[in-house]
């Protein structure tokens, strides 16, 4: 892994980004100018990617992530919604190689600073392996969860010198060393990224109705906006005809990819389609992984294989003000409700009537 690292022709050139000032972290593009980016043969077209606003970091942080040249483990927690946990199984020399970065918001800070975890006293902040990076995110996205996805998919960018990354949700504790972990998912398979299937779903339009049963958006009218737009732009039922992908629905708890033209073109496009929509990724993976060109090199891995090599723990339940005796950050203020399910009284997705006979007919022949 270290040779490989250091090869440098073993990763292809970057991408030219494209660059500007606007409202918005990503841009805020609309659906024909999203799509129009989806096909990348032509290496001399800008890709929207972010940071269209500064990533409000200091610059302390900002030159260790530059620093950082060969594998980087990333998580982040926004809100206080999780607990920090330090990784098992490293190897003995692995702290000398890799990277440890977390990302945290002023609500995680003060958490952090409750428990003694880290001295109000000094700027630079490290809890066991990771280094904590204060997000202003006041500077951002209102919703947590969506400041959460800028390290999560736009970590090509915020290590530009990196060559592998691990992304890892923070209810996720890693118990194998990132280097193998890099090394049998991605590079012995000769793949872009590799990600574990969903444990239950297989096609989009299942996730999406767990996402508005189970309230995991609380915009439902936006969750059916989103699905008739996909469907309307050739979004598809997964089928064997999508092999070698075998299903359209990840658990995107942890990621594993290099950085090459693949996997940064993917993550790129994705994250266009999260800010467009909301930050449920499941929803938009299939969508983006099938229309883009040219296509990603994909290791969709079964669920047994992230239970050998993270365990999950539960979120954190209480919020910052009632756990600490202080008062919090303002909460992620909603317009509207979620109060009817996704296809209630099949008012839903008249441009997903296709997808849904593929998969009702599917059913029925089981």
């Amino acid at each position: 892994m270290e040779d490989l690292c250091k090869n440098s022709s073993a990763f292809t050139p970057v991408f030219r980004y494209m660059e500007g000032n606007a409202h918005s972290f990503g841009g805020n593009f609309n659906n024909k100018e999203r799509i129009s980016f989806f096909d990348h043969r032509n290496d001399n077209v800008d890709i929207p990617c972010g940071f269209f606003k500064k990533f409000p970091i200091s610059n302390a942080d900002r030159i260790a992530m530059e620093n950082c040249k060969g594998v980087v483990v990333v998580s982040a927690i926004f809100n206080n919604h999780d607990k920090i946990r330090q990784p098992r199984g490293l190897g003995s020399k692995t702290l000398d190689s890799v990277c440890f970065f977390m990302f945290v918001d002023d609500t995680t800070l003060k958490g952090f600073h409750y428990h003694q975890l880290v001295s109000r006293k000094f700027q630079e902040y490290k809890i066991g392996a990771w280094r904590i990076v204060k997000v202003f995110s006041n500077y951002l996205y209102e919703n947590p969860a969506m400041n959460g996805v800028i390290p999560k998919y736009l970590v090509h960018r915020l290590f530009p010198n990196s060559k592998f990354s691990i992304w890892i949700d923070a209810k996720l504790q890693l118990t194998v060393d990132p280097l193998l972990l890099i090394h049998a998912l991605v590079v012995t398979e000769n793949m872009d990224m590799a990600i574990s299937r969903h444990p239950e779903f297989i096609h989009t339009m299942e996730e999406a109705m767990a996402t508005a049963r189970w309230r995991k958006w609380w915009d439902v009218d936006s969750l059916q906006a989103q699905m008739e737009t996909y469907c309307e732009n050739g979004l598809q039922p997964w089928s064997s005809n999508k092999l070698p992908y075998p299903s359209d629905v990840p658990d995107s708890s942890l990621i594993v990819r290099k950085h090459g033209s693949g996997s940064n073109l993917f993550s790129c496009l994705l994250f266009n389609e999260l800010e467009a929509f909301n930050p449920r990724d499941q929803l938009a993976f299939a969508y983006v992984r099938d229309n883009m060109s040219p296509k990603l090199k994909l290791n969709m891995f079964d669920v047994e294989v992230l239970e050998q090599v993270a365990v999950e723990y539960r979120h954190n339940l209480k919020s910052f003000g009632t756990s600490f005796g202080e008062e919090g950050s303002k909460p992620f203020k909603r317009t509207k409700t979620a109060t009817h399910d996704l296809l209630i009284n099949t008012t839903c997705c008249s441009k997903c009537q296709n997808y849904l006979h593929e998969i009702w007919d599917e059913e029925s022949h089981e």
